[in-house]
């Protein structure tokens, strides 16, 4: 059971994160700007994280190396782009388009991960990553540009590709980190850093903090909750024992539920070429899983 306690982790933390394109889009349905939504998402979390921090890790931070604590400022930062530029992409495209571009990780994660962690690519994997990444071209193919996303889709889809690399390169430096840095420690650097610069976005560009309806802040609480907290933070956990690729490869079930709740909560309907893009996604996940069995955990 402990060996694949990971795996529950990681796909428990998937089923959490698919809720975020339909509470930002509702969010967004309230006027609440992708700038505030992805500044409040953070900063709830750090908040919330703060006081576990202090009490369990203030002395790891404090003793960190500066290469450490810098390692875990540009997490932060890339954290942020990923979601300035993915908020910002449910404004122009379709919930299924976007959250399955966002989720194209495996191709840049596999190659970071080749060139910088020195992880080999074996074969399984390699299919895996094909089939994945096959999955969300043609799930992205299928969204029809309608207007009801907004009138430049394309933009949306090109917004959503740049979060997915920024995501990529979180995920990377993640990895690389938690062989080093405890969970709580992390997270709390990551997360914080990260609402700082997305909050000093909001201001710069004059947008309003308050003023907006409560079910906005509340889904804005419900957002850092759920897969901020719960999500990404399994996510960060399932890193120190399953390799980058894999954890960015499971990853790519977010966009099946989220489709499938969007579609409950939105009408958004389902085309074949959808269909197609789910099967190649669900079967490529099955054979990274397999692949992954021989891959050993990072270092206590």
């Amino acid at each position: 059971m402990k060996r694949f306690f990971p795996y529950l982790v990681l796909f428990l933390g998937v089923l959490t994160v698919s809720t975020a394109s339909i509470l930002i889009r509702l969010a967004q349905q309230l006027a609440v700007s992708s700038a505030m939504i992805a500044a409040g998402r953070l900063c709830l979390a750090a908040l919330i994280i703060s006081p576990i921090a202090w009490f369990r890790a203030r002395n790891e931070i404090k003793k960190l190396p500066p290469r450490d604590l810098l390692g875990a400022l540009a997490a932060g930062f890339f954290l942020a782009l990923h979601f300035a530029l993915w908020i910002t992409s449910l404004e122009y495209t379709s919930v299924a388009s976007s959250a399955a571009l966002v989720a194209t990780n495996p191709l840049w994660v596999s190659l970071g991960s080749f060139f910088f962690l020195r992880e080999k690519i074996n074969r399984s994997l390699g299919i895996g990553i094909f089939l994945t990444v096959g999955g969300s071209i043609l799930i992205s193919f299928s969204d029809t540009g309608s207007s009801a996303y907004g009138q430049m889709p394309l933009i949306g889809d090109g917004l959503a590709l740049l979060g997915a690399l920024a995501a990529s390169s979180n995920l990377l430096l993640t990895r690389s980190l938690r062989s080093r840095l405890s969970l709580i420690a992390y997270i709390w650097l990551a997360y914080t850093s990260a609402a700082l610069i997305l909050l000093f976005w909001v201001i710069l560009s004059g947008q309003p903090i308050f003023g907006h309806p409560p079910f906005g802040y509340l889904l804005l609480f419900a957002l850092a909750l759920g897969p901020q907290l719960l999500g990404h933070t399994a996510f960060n956990w399932a890193l120190r024992y399953l390799s980058a690729t894999f954890v960015a490869i499971a990853i790519l079930g977010e966009p099946i539920g989220a489709t499938l709740l969007a579609r409950w909560c939105f009408g958004e309907e389902f085309v074949p070429l959808q269909l197609a893009g789910f099967f190649c996604l669900m079967v490529g996940i099955y054979i990274a899983a397999s692949s992954e069995r021989e891959a050993p955990p990072l270092p206590a």
